[in-house]
């Protein structure tokens, strides 16, 4: 009787270590499963391949919206990086009499199903990200987030519309809120010269 106690005993404790086994072996499975979809471009990092070229930039920008735009002039070039899985924007123009130099990190993230861009430049020292959506009836992304505000150092909300209004033409609007109030901040056309 003892011997049968002690076999029974051992026996629960390998089935139960098998079953962890396998069970660990089956989340091992779908964890690389998710990871090798996570990390593999697909149809919307094809989509936002089509925008990889050079594109002048004509930009009105409304520091007050009660009064006319600045308008000036730039240009971007965007490149595919690292695979495919991103998209970065090297950007050159002039606000108020000075260089302005940016850059945009705009991808698809498979896991949020959303995509996002990211924004620094020279005239901060901060970041924007936006995440957002894609319609495709209108060949337009809407993008939401924050930026920093430089006189409270507090988030503002922002957003962002992009629409591929051609192979060759773009066209962006921006808008933040203040106290409650949306208001259009920046308007870039783009066309593409390579």
């Amino acid at each position: 009787m003892k011997k049968f106690m002690a076999f029974s005993v051992l026996f629960f404790i390998a089935a139960f270590c098998f079953s962890s086994y396998a069970q660990d072996e089956k989340n091992k499975d779908e964890m690389m499963k998710a990871w090798q979809e996570y990390m593999t471009p697909g149809p919307m990092h094809q989509m936002l391949a089509k925008g990889i070229g050079n594109w002048t930039a004509n930009i009105k920008m409304w520091e007050d919206p009660s009064k006319p735009p600045t308008e000036s002039s730039g240009t971007s070039e965007v490149k595919s990086i690292l695979g495919g899985r991103y998209f970065e924007g090297t950007y050159v123009g002039t606000f108020n009499g000075m260089e302005m130099n940016g850059r945009d990190i705009t991808g698809y993230d498979n896991a949020k199903k959303k995509f996002f861009n990211t924004w620094i430049d020279n005239f901060g020292t901060g970041i924007m990200y936006l995440e957002g959506t894609y319609d495709e009836g209108t060949n337009t992304f809407t993008y939401a987030g924050t930026e920093v505000d430089p006189m409270s150092g507090k988030d503002l909300p922002v957003r962002e519309t992009f629409k591929q209004v051609d192979a060759d033409h773009q066209h962006m609007e921006m808008f933040m809120t203040e106290n409650g109030q949306e208001f259009k901040t920046m308007e870039i056309d783009y066309t593409r010269t390579k």
